[in-house]
């Protein structure tokens, strides 16, 4: 599909699911996009941490891709763009701490003379084509977050990127009511909306706010303290050296994400005043009342400081009358991870705080009240809910159209949604999907590899060596190799049986085809090896002719 004298909105990512962000707008005949993220794997892909959106659609069309236009820098926003911006060739804008995190991560993967970076400043415009692009501040939960007021021939749309409403966001400075009020005035055609907090009756509350409880967090402590949250959160990481201070402890950091953010943060007007920081080995010198650690790992990432701490491999040693602060929400589907870790802490005797027992975290995306609000400032012809499952996305278009919207599109991943001329609805559909990251390689993430690897963990494998001589007689007797299948005492008792079987399907054969030969020894070893665990793995036969 080729966008002609009209307006159209097309996600390759974010709708129908909360992460992996990819957005196009479409207007005569060309396209940019808004977000380029990634989303994190679950047990459904093994071996696998990070999932990125399918991009062909765009990928064969990338002569008519104007630019990437970045919200902000969480990696669901980002965190694709090392994997897959050289591939489309066009520049990326962000503002200055998105563009020092997007620096960092094409550095790292060598790409930095190969992708086009161009900073933005804060409240800056970019003009693509037809489309008049102008940064406008939100508050968030991570430095600059930003939404775009997008003005096409067709009328303007504001597209929220993440955002709450935060009268004391500590970091920057977001757009007022005035300033949103006064956007409104001006029309806007479609507001195209972060969904992720859409059931939440409160709004999510302010940065500002925080710093009592966290005080009274670490106050409390008799020993070390560790504090998790969100390594991207400036505004925390800021509160967080101020309680520090006030506490009387010194702050170590565990990390490298954390030493990442604090790097650009610095480099960018941020976080010149946080305290000085030791490094682990003063940590655990120092007496423990004296020392408190901000830590990576609060979602139960296995290799994150945290864990780390839990499972006592981290430099960063904790024990009975020390406290983990979780200043960070579970997000979910990260329940048993996290779990893990806080039972191997209780088992240690060392306390836990979260939020649902004290006021220490506030959500970075928007309340129901908040969404009210934004809906009578903006006035809104169509409301275009993104950034969400789609329960979530259903309930924000009802929501909009209770409070005055006249129009809600609920769209998914793939959904072309004509946005003008006419009435706002979905006109066709295209091929999304997803890939992986697989080492350093990106495969489809329903393709063959992973297939295999899905039925690899479910049933484990058999490896079986048949040799013949020149007449096609078996030589000697078939050699088995197990991974994964479930046998234990019984090993020795099952490979005997299922050789004796691979032995007389060899035997029967009298052909030639060697493929032919192939399958009957598959099958009959697997049938034995069903008949013993319930399970058909996955079977490999290597026929060797002397």
């Amino acid at each position: 599909m080729t966008p002609q004298d009209e307006l159209l909105f097309l996600a390759l990512g974010g709708s129908g699911e909360i992460g992996m962000n990819a957005n196009l707008y479409g207007c005569r005949g060309k396209w940019i996009l808004v977000d380029l993220g990634v989303t994190f794997a679950d047990p459904y892909y093994p071996g696998i941490d990070i999932i990125l959106p399918d991009l062909a659609f765009i990928e064969e069309r990338r002569e008519d891709l104007l630019g990437i236009v970045l919200t902000h820098g969480h990696e669901d926003h980002i965190g694709a763009l090392p994997y897959l911006a050289a591939e489309l060739g066009v520049p990326l804008y962000a503002t200055p701490f998105t563009a020092g995190l997007i620096a960092g991560k094409l550095e790292e993967e060598g790409l930095a003379s190969e992708v086009d970076l161009r900073t933005v400043d804060l409240g800056g415009s970019v003009t693509l084509g037809d489309f008049a692009i102008r940064y406008v501040a939100l508050a968030h939960s991570i430095a600059e977050g930003n939404a775009l007021l997008i003005d096409t021939p067709h009328g303007r749309i504001f597209h929220t990127g993440d955002w709450k409403l935060d009268a004391d966001p500590l970091i920057g400075n977001p757009a007022s009511e005035a300033q949103l009020r006064a956007i409104g005035d001006d029309g806007v055609l479609a507001l195209v909306c972060d969904s992720t907090n859409v059931f939440n009756e409160q709004a999510s509350g302010s940065e500002g706010d925080l710093r009592a409880g966290l005080v009274e967090a670490v106050k409390g402590a008799k020993g070390r303290v560790v504090v998790t949250t969100f390594a991207s959160n400036v505004a925390r990481l800021k509160t967080l050296g101020d309680v520090a201070r006030e506490c009387g402890r010194q702050l170590c950091l565990a990390g490298r994400s954390l030493d990442r953010i604090v790097s650009v943060a610095k480099s960018t007007g941020y976080l010149h005043d946080m305290p000085h920081l030791i490094d682990w080995d003063r940590a655990m010198e120092l007496p423990p009342r004296e020392v408190m650690i901000v830590a990576t790992g609060g979602q139960g990432e296995p290799r994150a400081a945290l864990a780390r701490m839990a499972e006592g491999t981290h430099p960063i040693k904790l024990g009975p009358g020390d406290r983990v602060v979780f200043s960070s929400k579970q997000i979910p589907g990260n329940e048993i991870a996290i779990g893990r870790i806080q039972n191997a802490f209780a088992a240690q005797g060392i306390e836990m705080l979260t939020e649902k027992q004290a006021h220490i975290h506030v959500s970075g995306h928007p309340g129901r009240p908040e969404l009210v609000a934004m809906y009578a400032w903006l006035r809104p012809d169509i409301l275009l809910p993104v950034h969400g499952e789609i329960r979530h996305m259903a309930e924000q278009a009802r929501l909009g159209l209770a409070h005055g919207i006249p129009h809600a599109v609920v769209q998914k991943n793939g959904d072309v949604v004509r946005l003008a001329p006419g009435e706002a609805k979905i006109v066709g559909h295209e091929q999304t999907g997803r890939l992986v990251l697989d080492g350093d390689v990106i495969l489809p993430a329903d393709g063959g590899t992973i297939n295999e690897r899905r039925k690899l963990s479910l049933h484990g494998q058999i490896s079986v060596a048949v040799a013949r001589d020149g007449k096609g007689r078996l030589l000697g007797a078939p050699q088995l190799r197990l991974q994964g299948v479930p046998l234990e005492e019984d090993r020795e008792a099952f490979l005997s049986e299922a050789g004796e079987e691979a032995a007389e399907a060899v035997a029967a054969g009298g052909d030639r085809d060697i493929e032919a030969l192939r399958e009957r020894v598959r099958l009959a070893v697997r049938r034995v090896a069903t008949r013993w665990t319930g399970k058909k793995p996955i079977v490999d036969v290597l026929i060797i002719d002397i």
